[in-house]
């Protein structure tokens, strides 16, 4: 049995709670109590969540545990001394150590991320490195490891941050039936972006907003600029004018970020061929698809492939990354 201990204080998140709910989903997948989740705090006993709620919780422990997961809040704290000492202890009585959310701060105060790669919410990932300069701050990532510490980015990512710690532990193949029954798709892989392109584009008027959603429908088909203009119910002057100014970039340039995001999903998803995605996608050919991916993630489609597959311990791929 592996002991979880999630170090909880004042104002907790509630999104924490989805964390450990995909814990009790493993159990029950693997029917097995795999995983004896303890909510730990500094003195034990009732601690208030950012919803008010009250939760009860065990004092920080001495004996050992396999994981400690700090978990974030609404707001940054300031960590006591005795949680920074358990933090910094951390390593010595547990296999791994993670955080969700800005509980990444807590681990940088307490110095476990000095020299590491890490990740946090992305409205404090800049925050985060300004702070603490020593950190390689990835703001760009779902989660990340880095000899075993694990960070997440905010609010869902924790879901796939326990999905990986499970996958890590017991199989790809285990941490894809509890993503199934907590009716999710499947993890993120830990590159994918916290963007994603509509979100990263906030047009502001209903029109605009109308054409993207239509163009993402219909991404396998020939996206031309009077095509999203019919869809806004404007001519293709006004709406080239008014594209530009809410999003900062020409419909052309947006359509191939929504190609290129429905593209990578597909290919994290890893049971499409290239050739059906390229014709899922909308991109004229293979060539034009990698040169989007070479522009966005500096790699092409198939070396993401690989590098997923490989994250995921499965066999390479025979032929070469192209």
């Amino acid at each position: 049995m592996q002991r979880i201990g999630f170090v909880l204080f004042e104002g907790f998140h509630v999104m924490t709670f989805a964390a450990i709910a995909v814990f009790e989903v493993a159990n029950k997948t693997l029917g097995e109590m795999r995983y004896d989740v303890r909510l730990l705090s500094e003195n034990g006993g009732l601690v208030r969540s950012s919803i008010g709620a009250l939760v009860q919780t065990e004092a920080f422990p001495e004996s050992r545990l396999d994981t400690v997961i700090v978990g974030g809040g609404a707001e940054l704290i300031a960590p006591t001394p005795v949680m920074l000492d358990f933090i910094r202890n951390a390593p010595r009585i547990a296999r791994r150590v993670a955080s969700t959310c800005i509980g990444a701060f807590t681990l940088a105060e307490a110095g476990l991320l000095d020299g590491r790669k890490a990740t946090t919410h992305w409205l404090f990932a800049k925050q985060l490195q300004k702070q603490f300069p020593k950190i390689k701050v990835e703001e760009d990532r779902i989660y990340v490891e880095d000899d075993g510490v694990w960070t997440s980015a905010g609010m869902t990512a924790s879901i796939d941050l326990v999905l990986a710690l499970i996958e890590n532990d017991v199989g790809v193949e285990v941490s894809r039936a509890v993503a199934k029954k907590l009716v999710l798709y499947h993890r993120r892989a830990g590159g994918q972006s916290q963007f994603s392109a509509l979100l990263q584009m906030e047009p502001k008027s209903d029109r605009i907003q109308t054409a993207l959603a239509f163009a993402r429908s219909n991404l396998h088909k020939r996206l031309a600029v009077e095509d999203l203009a019919n869809a806004a119910n404007l001519s293709s002057r006004q709406f080239t004018r008014a594209f530009v100014a809410e999003t900062g970039q020409s419909p052309a340039k947006a359509i191939e970020k929504l190609r290129v995001e429905a593209a990578r999903l597909l290919i994290e998803e890893g049971r499409h061929p290239i050739e059906v995605i390229v014709r899922e996608t909308g991109f004229a050919n293979r060539e034009r698809m990698r040169r989007a991916f070479l522009r966005k993630f500096g790699q092409p489609p198939l070396a993401m492939r690989h590098n997923i597959r490989a994250a995921a311990g499965e066999e390479p791929m025979n032929s070469a990354p192209n």
